[in-house]
């Protein structure tokens, strides 16, 4: 039953994309000056393709995807995905299907950082490569992206899993003003990510967590500076100005949804806690960590609903 739903929504999604319409793509960013509207793409739509850019002195790649019907006259959003430490953009495409969504989305490549094995990592972490600004390198990002194709400003949205989920709260932080809305799954909150906080402007969250993450624990690390995961949620709904605090809900035996909300600017920030959940995204069919792997929702799907109605004012 689930995949026939699952099926039932990918028709749906591929609908939306063929509109480009609906509230998803904006047919004004043309006349807002986005300079990549009405441009040959620089790929073929439905396809995946490495590109590179330079930034801070350091060759960057990124995989990019353009959804079918993609035809640069309408202005489409776009979902950053951010790898975890050791992982790869096309590691994380596969396990995440966010190439799925009626998005333009890009999957960076992280430096290799420090500590055991040369694996990528992401700025904020204690193990990310010194000296190299991930921030300034998303802005270069977003930049070349509009200089490329038809993307709506208003819908820049940043995802990502474990320290690349942990790098979309420093997103948030640091670049509000660019940055929508964030959907961080099984994240590594490190200090780093959240030291001297203050975001432009409220930034609503959607969060995924495991209660059974042995890597990123629920309750949090103290030995690492991780903190427990409800009261990072907290602080960040503290920050959103969120008055109430919506009593859990049960949406599926192994799914347990806490909401807070009438936060300022129209923000809510949203926490989905997978019961006995590992290391993992919801809905994977592949490899995406250790532990147990919720087949009750698809994150990509939830998350989505969720981002798609938030964009900058």
């Amino acid at each position: 039953m689930k995949r026939a739903l699952s099926r039932t929504a990918a028709s749906v999604i591929a609908g939306l994309t063929l509109l480009a319409g609906v509230g998803l793509a904006s047919p004004s960013a043309a006349r807002e000056g986005v300079p990549g509207c009405r441009q040959d793409a620089p790929q073929p739509p439905g396809t995946t393709v490495p590109h590179t850019l330079t930034s801070g002195g350091l060759t960057r790649t990124y995989q990019l995807h353009l959804p079918e019907g993609y035809t640069g006259d309408r202005a489409l959003p776009v979902v950053l995905a951010f790898h975890g430490r050791g992982n790869t953009g096309s590691g994380t495409e596969e396990f995440s299907k966010l190439s799925s969504l009626p998005a333009i989305v890009a999957y960076p490549e992280g430096v290799v950082g420090t500590g055991d094995g040369q694996r990528q990592a992401w700025q904020g972490a204690p193990y990310a490569a010194p000296g190299v600004d991930d921030v300034a390198f998303t802005g270069d990002l977003l930049d070349s992206l509009e200089d490329r194709l038809c993307v709506d400003r208003r819908r820049v949205y940043a995802t990502g899993k474990s320290n690349g989920a942990g790098f979309t709260a420093l997103l948030a932080c640091r670049m509000s003003g660019r940055i929508a809305a964030i959907a961080p799954v099984a994240g590594a909150f490190y200090p780093g990510t959240g030291e001297n906080c203050r975001p432009a402007r409220p930034v609503p969250v959607i969060d995924f967590h495991g209660t059974g993450d042995a890597t990123i624990p629920y309750a949090g690390d103290p030995g690492r500076g991780l903190p427990a995961l409800k009261d990072w949620l907290t602080a960040w709904a503290d920050r959103d100005g969120c008055r109430t605090r919506v009593p859990d809900r049960a949406t599926a035996p192994d799914i347990t949804e806490s909401r807070w909300t009438d936060c300022a600017g129209g923000a809510e920030v949203r926490h989905v806690a997978v019961t006995d959940g590992g290391h993992t995204w919801p809905g994977a069919d592949s490899y995406s960590g250790g532990g147990y792997t919720t087949q009750s929702i698809e994150a990509h799907e939830v998350l989505w609903n969720f981002l798609r109605r938030h964009h900058l004012r």
